[in-house]
């Protein structure tokens, strides 16, 4: 089968196409998926570079959707034929994958299979950061960093469904366009401003309630200052690099707290699973929620899209079309 190989640690050209693959065969509880389309993630990037190492070599990707073309032993719940998706199970970047049944969300009829691979980790993933370390109050400031990726664009127009008041942060004016009409009160520009004396501004010298960071090293220092008192910082990635070392009294100072997230953690078990798929797919039926698809590639251009996330030279989604 076709699939996108690593074979050494490295920048995007690490990620080559090879048609030799063995097509996998699922064993026993597992489901043949033939994936049409799989999401690119900055997770993929932290494992090429061997941020997050894994066993070389392998093919990376941790989500997509297709159809299932086999069902293995005792294997229930789906029929060849039915649509579905998945996240959480490497090896996405290929024309096959065999995976556990219980770990396969069913596609609704309304969703396209792109659209299918542009929910499952960034959906889920906006879920548990709004939902399971604070409670939000409607009015409370949130902010959220590169508020226009796929995680952030969700982020934003979650919490304005839930009455929050988002300062996002993004790096161009076109960014910033599509964050305010997503529903952010307040955006700031962070390759012209400070971010942490704009938060400081706009909340009359309060700060934030919640700060959602998915970018660490350039931010998270000012995130300490931008927090309110009893405020609560959120790490969910590093994509500008890991957190510099901090002295923890400056959190006693104004009490605040600090988390951190993986998504594997929240959907560890069939019942968080299907709870928060159950949450993002009922959210997006409603059209309260919607999904930003910026480009499909094929799957050849694997190292393109990762380029692309890499650079910030997209908003929402990457989406590569594994099936013409």
């Amino acid at each position: 089968m076709k699939a996108i190989k690593i074979s050494n640690y490295g920048d995007a050209g690490v990620l080559q196409l090879t048609d030799r693959e063995p097509k996998p065969v699922p064993a026993k509880g597992q489901i043949l998926v033939k994936i049409h389309a799989a999401g690119v993630n900055f997770v993929d990037i932290y494992q090429r570079r061997g941020t997050y190492p894994v066993q070389l070599p392998f093919i990376p990707g941790l989500e997509a959707s297709g159809v299932v073309e086999a069902l293995g032993p005792g294997a229930k719940g789906f029929r060849v034929g039915d649509r579905v998706a998945y996240t959480g199970h490497l090896g996405s970047y290929s024309e096959y994958t065999a995976i556990d049944a219980d770990r396969l969300i069913r596609l609704p009829e309304e969703l396209s299979i792109e659209q299918g691979t542009a929910f499952p980790l960034q959906g889920m993933t906006a879920h548990y950061l709004l939902h399971d370390f604070r409670k939000l109050k409607k009015g409370d400031t949130v902010l959220v960093h590169a508020a226009a990726g796929g995680v952030g664009l969700l982020l934003v127009q979650w919490l304005k469904h839930l009455g929050a008041r988002v300062i996002g942060t993004v790096s161009t004016e076109e960014k910033a366009v599509t964050v305010k009409k997503a529903g952010a009160k307040h955006v700031i520009l962070y390759t012209q401003q400070d971010f942490v004396s704009e938060v400081k501004r706009l909340t009359d010298g309060r700060g934030a309630d919640l700060i959602i960071d998915g970018v660490g090293k350039s931010t998270f220092t000012g995130d300490l200052e931008a927090a309110a008192v009893h405020g609560h910082i959120v790490l969910f990635g590093s994509a500008s690099g890991p957190a510099d070392p901090f002295v923890p009294n400056k959190l006693g100072a104004r009490s605040i707290r600090i988390s951190g997230g993986s998504l594997g953690n929240h959907i560890a078990t069939r019942e968080d699973l299907a709870r928060r798929s159950r949450a993002v797919l009922g959210a997006i039926k409603q059209r309260w929620l919607r999904l930003r698809i910026d480009h499909v590639l094929p799957l050849a251009e694997a190292g393109n899209a990762h380029r692309m996330l890499e650079g910030r030279q997209t908003m929402g989604k990457i989406v590569l079309k594994v099936v013409d």
